[in-house]
């Protein structure tokens, strides 16, 4: 049944902000309205007559609800709805459930997106964890930084008084481990220092790392550039912003070449937005840009996704679990934020930041 084909009742509908779909008794789409179009980026052809599992991948105990919803005619409320959809975006939602009368029992879904909420809440959870992280690492660093260096001038002392050649080697090791236990914990201070601002574009910052990227990994991979030019120049630290940028794309690409390849090709998209009237930090900004590094590897392991921007937490077998850390900072001094989102096929790392003084009264 196409939309035009929709009983008469479900007309008013069309003319909705709010997203609604009607379901049938089978949980198949008999109608769309233009804003659940809008929401799904698909047209009313293809959806209706599609079964919710053939949209979305993680929808089974919703379905079992919506049976239960049907069996006993009665609606429901899901003020928490995550539908996962390959290669896109997890949609956050409310959801409320009505049934409806059609030449069969069906139920009618209206959709709210809460995504706002959710990244509000979610900035909040990783500002306070980024804080702690952040006071934890530097009194950590600074009660292993004391004994390293005795025991490095132990080792070389030590190392004077052998008589026999071989045993210098034990000692060797002593004093290059701990030179490499030094270099970690001042890569683990570095990140405190403020930034040194100047006016600068942010696709200085994009083709830049693109071309540390490619000059690394020469060959099969594809970065691809969606810029938005029309973007202002805003005040940041060239440099940390680079680096921050270049860890998240780094990580991309060797998710992407490390298992040997992605079917298809592999590919990084640079993608830059301006974004109005947005709330970071807690503070609300007129203006602000939208930077986006998406993948289409692997995704990102589940056992990790809840920690990653965590110290010392790593998806790669070597990784110094580092990068993301370190990014997260940088863009922090910006007054910005870092969020993911990742499933199989598309990774998406998402950086906005503020291009213009946040709004009086903010």
């Amino acid at each position: 049944m196409s939309r035009s084909a929709t009983p008469r009742a479900f007309a008013g509908l069309d003319l909705l902000a709010t997203s609604v779909m009607v379901l049938d008794d089978k949980l198949r789409l008999v109608y769309v309205n233009p804003a659940t179009e809008s929401l799904l980026a698909h047209g009313g052809r293809l959806l209706v007559g599609q079964r919710l599992g053939a949209l979305f991948s993680n929808v089974d105990g919703f379905e079992n609800r919506l049976r239960e919803a049907l069996a006993e005619e009665r609606g429901f409320w899901d003020q928490n709805l995550n539908l996962s959809r390959p290669a896109h975006e997890t949609l956050y939602l409310n959801c409320l459930v009505t049934p409806v009368e059609l030449p069969e029992r069906g139920l009618m879904l209206e959709l709210r997106p809460i995504e706002q909420r959710i990244r509000a809440e979610r900035e909040e959870h990783q500002l306070t964890q980024h804080l702690a992280n952040r006071e934890l690492i530097r009194n950590l660093a600074h009660e292993i930084r004391n004994p390293l260096g005795g025991l490095r001038g132990s080792a070389q002392l030590l190392e004077r008084e052998l008589d026999r050649p071989e045993l210098k080697e034990y000692t060797q090791v002593i004093i290059k481990e701990a030179d490499r236990l030094q270099a970690l914990m001042d890569r683990l201070l570095t990140p405190h220092r403020l930034p040194h601002t100047v006016t600068m574009n942010i696709h200085e910052v994009c083709e830049r790392v693109r071309s540390l990227i490619l000059a690394e990994f020469p060959s099969g991979l594809s970065i691809r550039r969606d810029y938005d030019t029309s973007i202002p120049e805003f005040q940041g630290d060239r440099e940390q912003l680079i680096q921050a940028v270049l860890n998240v794309t780094r990580n991309a690409a060797q998710a992407l070449l490390g298992a040997g390849g992605v079917k298809g090709g592999a590919e990084i998209r640079l993608s830059t937005r301006v974004v109005r009237q947005v709330t970071l930090a807690k503070r609300r900004y007129r203006l602000a840009l939208e930077l986006q590094v998406i993948d289409n590897g692997p995704g990102i392991p589940a056992e990790i996704s809840d920690t990653l921007f965590f110290p010392l937490v790593s998806g790669r077998e070597g990784g110094s679990g580092l990068g993301l850390t370190l990014a997260q900072t940088f863009v922090q001094h910006h007054h910005g934020v870092i969020e993911c989102d990742s499933q199989p096929g598309r990774t998406t790392f998402r950086i906005l930041l503020p291009i213009e003084p946040a709004a009086a009264g903010a």
